[in-house]
């Protein structure tokens, strides 16, 4: 099981990368790719909450759906008062494509063994994302505003990262 999680995050760093974008992703780019793993956040904590009945982990899932979901307001706030038009591109449909995968598989688990691959599936998650927010997204947003919102989810997904890795070692 963790090996498939361990692929299954290698495959979104790859995903995320600068080399995967072949050239800096543009402004409406980035916005598709944060609102997009956004997104996969709210979708997956939306899971664990019809799934798990462990009381820490429904905490956790509860607080990536409020969180993300008020991130991802701000960005649709954002590009709407910008006029920008998120674009799809290979990495937002890739991040897609792997998180419905995810999605299908913590679908077959039930118990102690869903909670422990949705918490693991959670630290992955969060350490691709916020490498690629640090390393590609931040340094590549052109306008102050976008990369100033990018900087706040970044503190904020840290806290996450954190979180996550905390329960991952309380969740058996």
């Amino acid at each position: 099981m963790m090996k498939q999680f361990a692929a299954i995050a290698a495959t979104a760093a790859l995903a995320l990368s600068a080399p995967a974008l072949a050239q800096a992703p543009s402004d409406a780019q980035i916005a598709h790719i944060a609102y997009t793993a956004g997104q996969i956040d709210v979708a997956a904590g939306r899971q664990a909450l019809q799934r798990s009945h462990n009381r820490q982990v429904r905490a956790f899932a509860q607080t990536m759906v409020r969180d993300h979901e008020a991130v991802n307001r701000q960005a649709v706030a954002l590009v709407t008062r910008l006029h920008v038009t998120p674009a799809a591109n290979p990495t937002s449909v890739s991040l897609s494509s792997q998180a419905a995968a995810t999605l299908r598989r913590l679908a077959t688990l039930r118990g102690a063994a869903f909670d422990r691959a949705y918490v693991q599936n959670e630290v992955a998650f969060h350490r691709t994302v916020n490498a690629a927010l640090r390393d590609t997204l931040i340094p590549s947003a052109q306008n102050a505003e976008l990369k100033s919102l990018l900087q706040s989810g970044l503190a904020l997904f840290t806290e996450h990262q954190t979180h996550a890795e905390h329960l991952a070692s309380q969740v058996r």
